[in-house]
């Protein structure tokens, strides 16, 4: 028998005789898994029978001197490590409200600290046991990248009939994460956030068959503006050609594709300079040797500050191009056909949010592109000029440059093997459709067609690179085209009455004639 395989085994023989049993079930034996670095004991959950591991590490803490470093390998710990319980969350903070569009604030306030640095922990939901000893095939894989908050692995579980085995990432987000300029270039590792999330990804490619999953069939899924940010930037990172593979599909919900400017440019380099000036570091010889020294809650409220103070609807701290792994803009590698993944699937609700923005349009779009001219204002006046008030113009102008038309341009490089969804239940702003993925948090709209209808078209693409490969006889959802057969996509919505909308519909001419706008000054917008 092979090494692991007889631990296995025998880890859960002793785990039977010691009593030392489920925290959900006190009936079934705790479930472990020998990760080689450490011994991580699980729960099985005897409602919905699945095996759950909560907070297993898999970096090192991306503390001290490695604060702003890429991810090392966790250290070799003995003895069974509990994964009952939800791990430490990364820092945070939320999108700008300012009316105009600073860089930082010379006004710093202290905030609470109520998460961690120390946050480089995944969760995994297996259906049923764990197999006695990793072999050829298994599941499918949905590795998630979570919007803010650990989601519950358990429900896309249950939606997928115990078909998939899921696995929810966590990784260094804003100011700990996204860091920009040349000194962290020099010293550091840019673009830390995304580093930690593809970390995870080799880490579910070396251990997800442990578990029962298959690491040839590994999706990508993702909800809330930057963390599908960040899919659409795996898609394109190494130039679009990562090897080996470390996924074949990729689920966005909500694609976001701010400016994304060179990390030693003008801006990220005014942007380091204020966090440096922020901390007190600024006549340091070695500046962010002072900075990785700081105290993390003045840290987490210059990051909670900075963008708070930063244009409304936008995040400071976002990935840069480093010329490694993130090698070009964005929309250039994507304009090349190069991407990583051979699946597509964005799912799409309204991105357009409200402001007090009274200027025109061409004021609007130069204070959100601080490197727009006068030809290229002129260009978004004739494109928005008449769609309405002066904050309609603006708020569609936001939405589709960043949010929407970014999607387009994935569907269009992706071509046969990519589908569009729109989720469109009332209100049907951002992040109204998590709920539907997750229903652990109640959807709004408590429809089982409609559930069954948005969840499982994700789930079928994730297990059979096809929306249209139904697994479960009530899915509601009519043959859907792949977006290049005349821009079709797929309308998720409700009647006045509350019955049920799942249906084929078009792309909107003048939608895409904006979006061929934005693509042609993609330069000037950094993206």
């Amino acid at each position: 028998m092979h090494r692991k395989s007889y631990l296995y085994a025998l880890l859960q023989v002793t785990l039977a005789i010691r009593g030392l049993a489920s925290p959900v079930d006190a009936t079934l034996s705790a479930p472990v898994v020998d990760l080689g670095y450490a011994q991580y004991q699980g729960y099985i959950d005897s409602t919905t029978n699945i095996s759950t591991f909560l907070g297993m590490r898999f970096a090192a803490p991306p503390i001290g001197g490695l604060r702003w470093q890429a991810p090392r390998p966790p250290a070799n710990v003995s003895g069974f490590q509990q994964a009952t319980v939800e791990p430490n969350e990364c820092y945070q903070a939320p999108t700008g409200t300012g009316p105009t569009n600073p860089l930082g604030s010379k006004t710093i306030s202290k905030r609470d600290v109520i998460q961690s640095e120390d946050c480089l922990f995944l969760n995994v939901y297996v259906p049923g046991s764990l197999p006695a000893a990793p072999a050829p095939g298994g599941l499918p894989v949905i590795v998630w990248i979570h919007g803010g908050g650990m989601f519950n692995g358990a429900d896309l579980v249950q939606d997928s009939k115990n078909g998939v085995i899921v696995v929810v990432i966590q990784y260094r987000l804003g100011l700990f994460g996204f860091l920009p300029g040349a000194a962290v270039k020099a010293n550091g590792a840019l673009n830390a956030g995304l580093l930690d999330q593809n970390y995870a990804l080799q880490w579910v490619q070396s251990h997800i068959s442990t578990f029962g999953g298959d690491p040839t069939e590994v999706t990508i899924g993702v909800n809330l503006l930057v963390r599908a940010g960040s899919v659409l930037q795996h898609i394109v990172a190494n130039g679009g050609n990562t090897q080996p593979p470390l996924f074949r599909a990729v689920m966005t919900s909500s694609t976001f594709l701010p400016s994304q400017y060179n990390y030693s440019d003008p801006i990220p380099e005014m942007l380091y300079s204020e966090v440096v000036s922020q901390t007190n570091c600024t006549s340091s010889a070695d500046t962010l040797s002072c900075l990785r020294n700081a105290n993390t809650s003045v840290l987490e409220t210059i990051n909670t500050n900075f963008n708070l103070n930063g244009f409304f609807g936008t995040f400071v701290f976002v990935p840069v191009v480093d010329g490694t792994f993130i090698v070009e803009r964005p929309s250039v590698t994507i304009g090349k056909g190069q991407l990583n993944g051979v699946s597509l699937l964005p799912s799409l609700s309204d991105e357009l949010a409200e402001s007090n923005w009274s200027a025109n349009i061409s004021e609007y779009v130069t204070t959100l592109f601080p490197d727009f001219g006068p030809a290229q204002a002129a260009g978004a006046a004739q494109q928005y000029g008449s769609t309405g008030t002066a904050l309609e113009q603006a708020i569609g102008a936001m939405g589709e440059s960043i949010f929407i038309c970014p999607t387009y341009y994935l569907l269009q490089a992706f071509g046969s093997r990519s589908w569009k969804g729109e989720f469109a239940i009332p209100p049907g702003v951002h992040a109204e459709d998590v709920p539907y993925y997750f229903t652990s948090q109640n959807p709004a709209y408590n429809n089982t067609q409609f559930i069954t209808a948005f969840s499982q078209s994700f789930i079928a693409v994730v297990q059979s690179l096809n929306p249209n490969a139904k697994f479960d006889g009530s899915n509601i959802t009519p043959l859907w085209n792949a977006w290049s057969a005349n821009n079709t996509e797929m309308l998720f919505n409700e009647t006045e009455a509350g019955a049920p909308v799942v249906q084929t519909t078009t792309t909107d001419d003048a939608l895409l004639q904006r979006c061929a706008f934005w693509n042609s000054v993609s330069a000037y917008t950094s993206q």
